[in-house]
């Protein structure tokens, strides 16, 4: 009795989702950006900009899916090795800055030292 109440919530907590979420489906139309009308309209372009059709395989329902597309990961990737390469320079120049620091104070250090004698 109790494992068929669980199914029952099961299938009413899957009937809101996509059906590309439930059961196998197949791909309409590859990845392609949103126009601006699309984005308006449709909720899957808001999440990437990109969508892509599907068709359900049980239900043959047509549906879009939000996707990620080759180019704008691609544009993501190279974003983030320039923020990589950035702070790479920032820090080296901290670190050539506190050196130079260091062996201003060590010289100086041996300076005293040797005025002493």
């Amino acid at each position: 009795m109790v494992w068929g109440w669980h199914f029952f919530l099961f299938l009413v907590s899957t009937s809101n989702l996509p059906c590309w979420m439930v059961e196998e489906f197949v791909v309409a139309e590859e990845c392609t950006p949103c126009s601006n009308f699309k984005t308006k309209t449709t909720p899957e372009c808001s999440s990437t900009g990109y969508v892509e059709k599907i068709i359900c395989s049980s239900s043959k329902k047509n549906e879009f899916k939000s996707c990620r597309s080759a180019l704008m990961e691609q544009h993501l990737f190279w974003k983030f090795e320039g923020a990589v390469v950035g702070v790479a320079l920032i820090f080296a120049c901290l670190v050539i800055i506190r050196q130079r620091q260091l062996d201003r104070k060590a010289l100086e250090k041996v300076r005293k030292q040797i005025e002493s004698i």
